[in-house]
């Protein structure tokens, strides 16, 4: 995963709650969205609307002060598979993008899975 405003790449952490696999992997969906359970950190914030953020920038006099990254991510992700469920949810690929509250954009820099041939 990435975020526009956070300075290092995160890890997509799915739950086998939802029971069912796909490529021996959890299958996500659009509620699999919950901050530091299936959305770590991205190192360190720069959001000036996080108010870690605006609180140490105004505090350096104005200098953009990016601070650690603790995601809020309160929507599903958007928009998912409306033609696929899993556990009654739309399905997520790696197209799909979450909102962070403090205005970043979380989405997938990599799939996380492949298509495998059988020969």
């Amino acid at each position: 995963l990435a975020c526009t405003f956070g300075a290092a790449p995160s890890t997509f952490n799915v739950l086998p709650k939802n029971k069912m696999m796909t490529s021996n992997m959890a299958a996500a969906n659009i509620m699999d969205n919950i901050p530091m359970v299936n959305i770590p950190p991205f190192g360190m914030c720069s959001s000036p609307a996080n108010p870690t953020v605006a609180a140490a920038t105004a505090a350096a006099m104005g200098t953009l002060t990016p601070m650690p990254c603790v995601p809020v991510t309160p929507a599903p992700w958007i928009t998912g598979a409306p033609t696929v469920l899993v556990a009654n949810f739309p399905a997520l690929d790696n197209t799909h993008k979450l909102m962070c509250i403090w205005g970043g954009v979380i989405e997938f820099s990599d799939a996380g899975q492949t298509n495998h041939q059988i020969p």
